[in-house]
């Protein structure tokens, strides 16, 4: 699995979140006791020890059960996470909390997916999974085989990617499609950029730890919880790993990888996070930061950039792409690709012809042109590709995750950031600062209406 998961390009719930297809999770609640009751070969009483310690219900969710041995398969997965990430899982008990509480959730927003009629097919499943197994270098049966080497039962792979993709869908769905931003908040991020948040540019990479606080918590909950984040505080203070205590006891999504948030820019950071890491050096803690959701704790784990916005590079830029399917393989493409660039430097065919007749881009009826681009706006390696060509030059075939591209560089120059593009950067940012929090409440809601029984304790 580690020679894989690193390189899927899916989630991080996609690498941890290994629940099954069909096992007793979903079996009756009286086919599970008799079960306990009966060898399944033979009819015959079973010891009753000897089924418990194979599998048992550890929660319910909902009308769901969540099995030992499916809390087991995930409690391996994290605690190999953390290790790779060099952080000490902390004890076991304390890790199958942990995983487990996450496991709820994810249970919690699949049934609410099965509920309003969310569904992959299984043909957006087969490509998502073919493309995993092209972005690890291998085909699909020699994914297939590695998987099967490493213990994971395709099938069951499969089933976890078409899981992480649901969960993808509803969070599109019920979070991301319903922030708004208004003109007036653009324009008042735009004043405190040009005024006090003249460090807005500089990006700050945290890590985070989280005591959630239930939706309309009573004085004796909120204390409660104050209280576990205090107790997390000194932990850190007094010189505990600050992953480990994240993993221990954090709520947040990122707890199982050491809380980290990753590096982003101070405009794209909740203004409570702005607030109490602004003056932080690199590798200090925050007080408690109070949240609608709860109660924070942030480390300041690097700092980068931070200059004032500065004229860019502009590319004029057209391409052809062409994308596999079903019909067409990825040798096929790019093969397809070489030999229009042979006739390009041959000076056989124009560009703009032959986009127009074998593109598959949309810009195909402009000949490719995809006009003045800004540093950010094309995928990564089509960028990469880009910068490199002078103008007039025609690159080589450049495979992206949108297929094979032929790239040309029309012209370049250098200009101020318009205002129109200002505030298109300042509107991303501020949906950006909203979802993550939008996102959290959310999850919080659906977690206080489902039904939870917890059962981890019954031994």
């Amino acid at each position: 699995m580690n020679r894989i998961a690193m390189k899927t390009g899916i989630t991080l719930g996609m690498v941890l979140a290994m629940s099954a297809t069909w096992t007793a999770a979903q079996a009756p609640a009286p086919l599970l006791a008799q079960a306990d009751r009966l060898s399944p070969s033979l009819g015959t009483r079973a010891p009753r020890a000897r089924v418990e310690l194979a599998d048992r219900i550890v929660a319910v969710v909902n009308d769901e059960a969540i099995t030992l041995r499916e809390l087991n398969e995930r409690v391996k997965l994290a605690r190999g996470q953390l290790q790779r990430q060099r952080v000490t899982p902390p004890p076991d008990d304390v890790l199958e909390k942990q995983v487990l509480e996450r496991m709820i959730v994810d249970r919690a927003q699949l049934q609410f997916a099965r509920e309003n009629a969310i569904r992959i097919d299984d043909v957006a499943l087969d490509r998502t999974v073919a493309r995993i197994a092209e972005d690890n270098r291998m085909s699909l049966s020699q994914f297939r085989d590695v998987l099967e080497r490493d213990g994971i039962a395709f099938a069951k792979f499969r089933e976890d990617v078409r899981n992480d993709i649901l969960i993808a869908r509803v969070r599109e769905r019920e979070v991301d499609s319903r922030i708004a931003i208004s003109d007036g908040e653009v324009d008042n991020f735009l004043a405190q950029a040009d005024g006090a948040r003249s460090d807005a540019s500089m990006e700050v990479n945290l890590a985070q730890i989280l005591v959630r606080v239930p939706e309309n918590a009573t004085p004796e909950q909120l204390a409660e919880r104050g209280r576990r984040a205090e107790a997390a505080l000194a932990q850190v203070r007094g010189g505990a790993d600050f992953g480990q205590v994240s993993a221990a006891v954090s709520d947040a999504p990122e707890a199982l990888s050491g809380g980290v948030l990753g590096h982003r820019s101070m405009d794209r950071l909740p203004q409570l996070f702005v607030d109490a890491v602004l003056n932080l050096p690199v590798g200090a803690v925050s007080e408690i930061v109070k949240s609608p959701n709860g109660f924070h704790i942030l480390k300041v784990l690097d700092r980068r950039g931070g200059t004032a916005a500065a004229p860019v590079t502009q590319t004029r830029v057209r391409h052809i792409l062409v994308r596999p399917n079903e019909l067409v393989s990825q040798d096929q493409a790019e093969r397809r690709l070489r030999e229009l660039r042979e006739r390009l430097v041959n000076k056989a065919a124009e560009f703009a012809d032959l986009a127009r007749l074998h593109s598959n881009d949309g810009s195909a009826s402009r000949g490719g042109d995809l006009g003045w681009v800004y540093p950010g706006d094309t995928v990564p390696e089509f960028e990469k590709a880009m910068n490199e060509l002078k103008p007039g030059e025609i690159s080589v075939p450049v495979r992206t995750q949108f297929g094979w591209h032929l790239i040309e560089v029309l012209e370049r120059r250098i200009e101020d950031v318009s205002q129109e593009r200002k505030r298109q950067a300042a509107r991303q940012a501020l949906r950006e600062r909203k979802v993550d929090e939008a996102y959290q409440e959310w999850l919080r809601q659906l977690r206080d209406r489902a039904f939870v029984e917890i059962r981890l304790d019954e031994r």
